[in-house]
């Protein structure tokens, strides 16, 4: 029996909404609807098995070493096992199967029936649903009705890098909780010459927020602060497709041979959609660290400044989960910082 629970993922750990979460767990107001949301399935699965593993086995972690021995030393008594989480007999999941990795009604129907029934070991009942978008229409409206009225005793958790994609009617039933990976993990598989690229690219994009916010007043300048929004998108754009391509390489040779030509496709554009997200939450990291060092200097408008620069970044790449294009919505960001940060 472990003495704590599964850890968080080491970027997360002590963040606010985990800390929110921990705090909730502990005080049994956890609510019964959760949707963690982000740019990597494996971080947010990570999440839910911790979640999952506190709410299921919160006995092997309350009571004391003492309190289990004397349960074991008196006469008839049992100790309360401990599941991994994945392992529980009250853990339930829901994944996308098929060439279109979709989740089905049918299945859909299944999970709701198997989180009708008590608790078999713990005194809750946990649900994952991974890649929670993937639902289709019908599957999705079935799964509604369950949130409107949630079984007693379980916690539900929908999984999902687009938040937007599900109907929002789901979305308003469920506390959204966002996690975000160290961007340096988007391109840990590729080669040292695509990480260089990336960085340099964050060195020039932080010089350009200097230029920006110190008023270059020379002729031409304006001029030059637009091609530079145009030579950020290239470099953004070729770190992608870099990146891209080497992690599919190697994920290509690692895929089963059954796979089909929809399957492979599919793979392929989550890998490309995870590493532009994780391209995006970097941008979004290196526009915080140079807001903070403004501040620092005495510029105090610096806080409204990344206010407004960080709200139209989440709104652009909201956009991206709904297919739109990453150079329009790069452009359409970097043209808006633009406009924030420049000084006469």
């Amino acid at each position: 029996m472990p003495a704590a629970p599964t850890p968080w993922p080491d970027a997360l750990a002590g963040t606010p909404a985990v800390t929110v979460i921990e705090r909730a767990i502990a005080r049994q107001r956890l609510a019964n609807s959760l949707i963690l949301h982000g740019e990597n399935l494996g971080t947010l699965a990570n999440v839910a098995h911790g979640i999952a593993d506190r709410l299921l086995n919160s006995h092997c972690f309350t009571a004391g070493e003492d309190f289990r021995l004397d349960q074991a030393s008196s006469p008839g008594a049992t100790v309360q096992q401990y599941f991994s989480p994945k392992q529980h007999p009250d853990f339930f999941a829901l994944r996308p199967a098929g060439k279109m990795r979709q989740i089905s009604a049918e299945v859909t129907r299944n999970l709701i029936g198997s989180i009708q029934v008590s608790p078999q070991v713990s005194h809750r009942k946990v649900a994952v649903i991974y890649e929670a978008d993937r639902m289709n229409t019908a599957a999705a409206n079935i799964f509604l009705k369950t949130l409107e009225e949630p079984p007693g005793s379980t916690t539900i958790m929908l999984l999902t890098t687009r938040p937007y994609s599900l109907l929002t009617t789901i979305r308003s039933r469920c506390l959204l909780f966002r996690f975000t990976d160290s961007g340096s993990e988007a391109l840990a598989d590729a080669d040292e010459s695509t990480r260089s690229h990336w960085q340099a690219t964050l060195t020039n994009y932080t010089a350009w927020l200097d230029q920006l916010t110190s008023g270059v007043a020379a002729k031409g300048a304006v001029t030059r602060q637009v091609l530079t929004v145009y030579g950020l998108i290239t470099r953004f754009n070729a770190a992608l497709s870099a990146a891209t391509e080497q992690v599919w390489k190697q994920q290509k040779a690692k895929l089963p041979a059954e796979l089909d030509d929809d399957e492979i496709d599919a793979i392929q554009t989550g890998i490309t959609n995870g590493i532009r997200f994780k391209l995006f939450a970097e941008l979004e990291r290196t526009t915080s660290q140079f807001a903070r060092q403004r501040l620092a200097a005495g510029d105090e408008s610096a806080r409204r400044l990344l206010g407004a620069s960080i709200g139209q970044l989440e709104h652009d790449v909201g956009l991206l989960r709904l297919n739109f294009n990453e150079a329009a919505a790069l452009e359409n960001f970097l043209l808006t910082s633009l406009r924030l940060w420049s000084r006469k």
